[in-house]
């Protein structure tokens, strides 16, 4: 989009939906009763309802809004989820960049935005032949007015430490300036890396798939580090033997390229050396 949109001079309200979809894959190996009641433990205190309110709230602070409603439930065994909804804090939106840059960290939230709502849903997963364990969180930001969501994403890949992350980005609808004229997007964007901090480029193996015609924009990535300790609960990689670390270290990179690349993939295939 040109520069000149960063002063466009509207009629009425910005009308555009920007929305963000955010999942995060955390994977694992808890093979034993002791290592899976570590594993439940540790999703219980990582993405319990409280916690996963407070990083939306953060959330909220940071696009600018005003929270009305929350909502939150933990379920049993394990899972919870988190509704917020929010409303536009006009004088804080104005202030604020829409420039394509990381938005803030965990540790200095200063930034706000815009309004319509936040969502966080969990989903526990576990193979019982394999031993792999794998949670997803969800979180959907949708906004209508002036500052993208994306403005968020930087907080939240660095709150939510995860091994595979996918994100979608669309903007909808269409707000109109002064002189009549339909603008299907009010800020630039060339890919959702814009919006990502060098040290989550420099983790992370990234891929791209973007539609720009129609704004829509798609980025997955996952951890370029493997370091099998990081997948282990109850017993350390130097406790295994050789067999043991390659067939479940093998079981860990299948599982996380499976998710990458969103399909099964052959048996005897080499996975990417995360």
């Amino acid at each position: 989009m040109p520069h000149s949109l960063k002063k466009l001079k509207l009629e009425g309200f910005n009308n555009l939906t920007k929305t963000l979809s955010f999942n995060i894959y955390d994977v694992c190996y808890a093979d034993s009763a002791e290592q899976r009641a570590a594993y439940i433990e540790y999703i219980d205190e990582a993405y319990n309802a409280e916690r996963l309110t407070g990083i939306l709230t953060d959330v909220a602070e940071i696009i600018g809004a005003n929270i009305l409603n929350i909502a939150h439930q933990d379920y049993d065994p394990q899972g919870a989820s988190v509704t917020m909804l929010i409303s536009e804090e006009p004088v804080a939106a104005e202030l604020l960049s829409n420039t394509a840059s990381p938005g803030p960290l965990p540790d200095a939230v200063v930034a706000h935005l815009d309004k319509s709502h936040i969502t966080v849903h969990t989903y526990p997963e576990s193979n019982p032949q394999t031993g792999i364990s794998t949670f997803r969180a969800d979180i959907d930001v949708s906004t209508c007015g002036r500052i993208s969501p994306l403005r968020a994403l930087n907080y939240l890949i660095h709150a939510l430490e995860s091994d595979v992350v996918i994100m979608d980005y669309r903007v909808r609808g269409f707000t109109r300036d002064v002189k009549g004229r339909k603008h299907f997007i009010d800020h630039n964007i060339s890919s959702i890396q814009n919006y990502l901090s060098r040290d989550t480029k420099n983790r992370y193996q990234m891929v791209d798939v973007n539609v720009y015609q129609e704004n829509i924009f798609h980025t997955k990535m996952v951890l370029k580090r493997f370091r099998l300790d990081d997948y282990l609960f109850c017993i350390q990689a130097k406790d295994l033997s050789e067999r043991e670390h390659q067939r479940i270290q093998k079981l860990l990179r299948r599982e996380l390229s499976e998710i990458f690349y969103g399909r099964n993939l052959a048996r005897n295939l080499e996975y990417m050396g995360c």
